[in-house]
């Protein structure tokens, strides 16, 4: 199953993008033992309308037309906790089911358009509170590895 992580704005140089970089390069490498593969990483640019509702339907657009068949994991602060081995099971589930894809979305500054939320099979939630997009890219990427190492039985993950 190829994963993919559809972000809308893009990472400067610094250490969010160095931190995202390491865990994808780490999932990257386990995930040929396990039958993953990326996760790729697509930044989309921000929308620019003027008003919050016209800039998350550009948004949805572009992240539309980047969605492959599978499934899609919306992140956003509307969706619901769910436990490291929970997430692992899910996407291991996915991938014996025969699912080729599985995309993890991430809104701009004003969060997803229902329309993606609505397409979405799953949306997450790192918690209650908002935070910024360039954290919650570095947490999916650590949440995928993660979920590769508990697939997998690496020692990475301890309860």
């Amino acid at each position: 199953m190829r994963l993919a992580v559809i972000a809308v704005g893009r990472l400067k140089d610094g250490p969010e993008r160095e931190l995202c970089e390491r865990y994808r390069e780490r999932a990257v490498a386990l995930g040929r033992t396990i039958g993953l593969s990326g996760p790729d990483l697509v930044e989309l640019p921000e929308g620019r309308g003027r008003r919050p509702d016209e800039r998350k339907r550009e948004e949805a657009e572009a992240i539309l037309g980047r969605l492959q068949p599978g499934l899609v994991i919306a992140l956003d602060e509307r969706g619901r906790s769910l436990g490291s081995e929970a997430f692992a099971q899910r996407l291991a589930a996915a991938r014996d089911s025969g699912i080729s894809h599985a995309s993890f979305v991430i809104g701009g500054a004003d969060g997803l358009s229902e329309t993606i939320r609505e397409r979405a099979e799953l949306t997450l939630a790192f918690g209650a509170l908002t935070l910024p997009h360039q954290i919650v890219r570095a947490l999916v990427l650590e949440q995928v590895y993660r979920a590769m190492t508990i697939v997998s039985g690496h020692p990475y993950h301890r309860v």
